[in-house]
C-alpha cells in the first residue's frame, strides 16, 4: 500500500459487529489509514456520505440490525449519491451463490470473504485505490456529465503507456462514453475493434446496446441471445431482451425475460417491478400479484419498505379476484385484508384511511355490494389527490369504471397520464399500460366479472352474436384465463359450424388454444376442449 495514498484516504467503515469493526480499525491503521469514520446503521451511514465526501466505503454485505449493505449500495448508487472516483468494497463472511450473484450484478470495486489478511487487505485496496486515483480526472468530468471532456480525458489516458495496468477499465469507460453522448455508430465501430482483440463481457454487452440505439434489432437479439448462456453475463443479457422486446411492443416475451431474470436475482426490486408493469400490460394478473407479494418480501427491512408496497398486494390481489372463479375469490380477499394487516403493523402511524376505502370499496363491489361501495366512494375527499400516488388514483379509476363512473373513472387516468408525462414517477412501461387502461376502459364499459356473466346469459339464450362480441371484450381483459378462453373458443366453434370462419375469428381461434395448451385443465375443461376441437375439425 502506498503509505501517502493511505494517509490521505478518507475511509467510511460500515459495519454493526463489534469485533470485525475492532480488527477493521487494526488492520486499516498498520497500513496507514488515519482518516476513518465508522458507523453501524445504513440511515447513520447514508447521513455520513450526504455530509462528506469518501475516497472509499466498506460496508459489511450483511447487517443484522436493519436494512443491509445490498440496499444501501443499491440505493446510492440509483441516486448518484455515490461518486465514481468513490471506491466501494463489499465484506462477508458468507460466499453463498445467492450473494456472489448478487455481488455480480452490482459490481462494487471489490468483495473480501471474511476472514482476511492485513496482507489481503493491503493487496486488494491498494488495487482497487491505485486505480480510482489512475482514473481521478475522468470520473470527475463524468461525474458532472461532462462526457465529451470524459472522451478526451480517456484517450490521453490510453496514448499513456504508464498506465497499461488499467487500460481495460479505461477502454469499457470509453465504449460508455460514446454511448453517453450519443455517438451509437462510433460506439458500435469501437466495440466491434474491441472484440477483435479480445472478447471481453463488457465489450459484448455494450455492442447489443449499440444495436439496440441504432435499431439493429435482429443483430442485438442473435448476440444477446449467446451471452444469456453466459454465467457472467446472464442477468445484464436479460435486462437486454427486455429491453429489446419492449421496443418492440412484444410485452409477453419481455414479461418472460424478466421473470427469468428474477429467478437468478430475486432481491432485485426493481426488476420485480417491471415485473409487475409488464403483467398489467399483459393482463397476467397472476404474476402481478406475485410480484406485488415479492417486492413486500425482499423490500423488508430494507430502504425499499414502504407502505404503498402492501398496498399494492391488496390492489394486485383484488385485480386477480376480478378475473377467476368464486372460490379463488374468496381466497383472494382474505390474503388482500392480509397484507392490509401487515401494512397497519408495519406502519402503524401511516395514513391510509383514503386508500383504505378504496380497497374496501373493491371488495364490496367483488361481493355484491354496489350500494356499499358507492358509499364508500362518497365520502372520498378528492382536493387531496394531487398528493396521491398514482397507483392509488389508478385503484379509484377502477372502481369509478366497475361502478359504472365512466367519465370520472377516465378523468382520473388523464390526470394519472399527465402526471406521468411530466415527471418521473413512473416510467415508459406505466405509461403505454395507462395509454391501454385508457382506451379499453373507453370501449369496453362493463367490468371483467360483468362480462364473464353477461356473455354467459347470452349464450344460453342463443344469442350467439351477442355472445361472441362480450366474450371476446372479456378475453381483451383476461387473455390468461383458461375458462374464458374455452367459453369463448365454444362459441366460435359454434358459429364456425354454420358460417365457417373469418380472419377475425380464426385470430382469436388461435390466441385462444394457444392459452388453454399453455395451462394445466381439469378433467372436466380437458374434456370439453376435446368436443370442443371436435366441432371445430367438422366446420373445417
Amino acid at each position: 500500500m502506498n503509505s501517502q495514498l493511505a494517509k490521505k484516504t478518507k475511509v467510511l467503515i460500515v459495519d454493526d459487529q463489534a469485533l470485525a469493526k475492532g480488527y477493521m480499525k487494526y488492520s486499516l491503521e498498520e497500513l496507514g489509514f488515519s482518516d476513518i469514520t465508522y458507523v453501524d446503521k445504513i440511515n447513520l451511514a447514508l447521513t455520513a456520505i450526504r455530509n462528506k465526501r469518501y475516497d472509499l466505503i466498506i460496508c459489511s454485505y450483511n447487517l443484522k440490525r436493519e436494512q443491509d449493505g445490498y440496499y444501501f449500495y443499491d440505493e446510492i448508487k440509483t441516486n448518484g449519491e455515490l461518486p465514481l472516483s468513490t471506491a466501494f468494497v463489499f465484506i462477508s463472511a458468507d460466499t453463498n451463490s445467492d450473494l456472489v450473484q448478487s455481488i455480480i450484478e452490482l459490481q462494487p470495486d471489490d468483495f473480501l470473504a471474511k476472514p482476511f489478511t492485513v496482507k489481503d487487505l493491503d493487496r486488494r485496496l491498494g488495487r482497487v485505490l491505485a486505480r480510482k486515483a489512475a482514473l481521478h480526472d475522468i470520473y470527475l468530468a463524468i461525474e458532472v456529465n461532462q462526457y465529451e471532456k470524459a472522451l478526451s480525458q480517456v484517450e490521453l489516458f490510453l496514448a499513456t503507456p504508464k498506465n497499461a495496468e488499467f487500460f481495460p477499465i479505461a477502454l469499457k469507460i470509453k465504449g460508455e462514453m460514446l454511448t453517453a453522448s450519443g455517438q451509437f455508430q462510433q460506439a458500435k465501430e469501437f466495440y466491434l475493434a474491441v472484440l477483435k482483440v479480445q472478447t471481453f463481457t463488457w465489450a459484448q454487452l455494450g455492442l447489443v446496446n449499440s444495436y439496440l440505439r441504432l435499431d439493429e434489432d435482429e443483430s442485438a437479439e442473435k448476440l444477446v441471445l449467446r451471452l444469456a448462456f453466459k454465467p457472467t453475463s446472464q442477468l445484464a443479457a436479460y435486462d437486454l431482451l427486455t429491453a429489446l422486446q419492449i421496443k418492440q411492443n412484444d410485452f409477453d416475451t419481455a414479461l418472460e425475460c424478466v421473470l427469468m431474470a428474477t429467478e437468478i436475482s430475486p432481491r432485485s426490486i426493481r426488476r420485480h417491478k417491471t415485473a409487475m408493469d409488464l403483467s398489467r400490460i399483459t393482463h397476467d394478473y397472476e404474476t402481478q400479484f406475485d410480484a406485488a407479494k415479492k417486492i413486500v418480501r425482499f423490500a423488508k427491512n430494507s430502504i425499499h419498505d414502504k407502505p404503498e408496497n402492501y398496498l399494492n398486494v391488496a390492489r394486485s390481489g383484488i385485480d386477480y379476484a376480478m378475473t377467476t372463479d368464486a372460490d379463488d375469490t374468496d381466497r383472494l380477499i382474505r390474503q388482500a385484508k392480509e397484507y392490509v394487516r401487515q401494512l397497519k403493523q408495519a406502519f402503524p402511524k401511516a395514513e391510509m384511511d383514503e386508500q383504505l376505502q378504496v380497497i374496501n370499496a373493491r371488495i364490496y363491489y367483488l361481493n355484491d355490494e354496489k350500494d356499499n361501495a358507492l358509499s364508500l366512494l362518497e365520502q372520498l375527499n378528492e382536493d387531496n389527490w394531487d398528493n396521491d400516488s398514482v397507483d392509488s388514483l389508478l385503484d379509484k379509476a377502477k372502481i369509478f369504471h366497475d361502478l359504472g363512473l365512466h367519465e370520472r373513472s377516465q378523468s382520473v387516468l388523464e390526470q394519472i397520464e399527465n402526471r406521468c408525462k411530466s415527471g418521473t414517477e413512473q416510467g415508459e412501461i406505466f405509461l403505454h399500460y395507462i395509454h391501454q387502461e385508457k382506451e379499453e376502459k373507453s370501449n369496453i364499459k362493463q367490468s371483467s366479472k360483468e362480462l364473464n356473466n353477461n356473455a354467459v346469459n347470452y349464450y344460453q339464450k342463443g344469442d350467439l352474436d351477442n355472445a361472441l362480441e362480450t366474450f371476446t371484450q372479456a378475453f381483451t381483459l383476461m387473455p390468461k384465463s383458461t375458462s374464458i378462453s374455452l367459453n369463448l373458443l365454444q362459441v366460435i366453434a359454434l358459429k364456425a359450424s354454420k358460417l365457417g370462419l373469418n380472419s377475425t375469428s380464426s385470430m382469436l381461434l388461435r390466441k385462444c388454444i394457444k392459452n388453454i395448451e399453455n395451462n394445466k385443465l381439469t378433467e372436466e375443461q380437458q374434456e370439453r376442449y376435446h368436443k370442443i376441437r371436435l366441432t371445430l375439425d367438422e366446420a373445417r
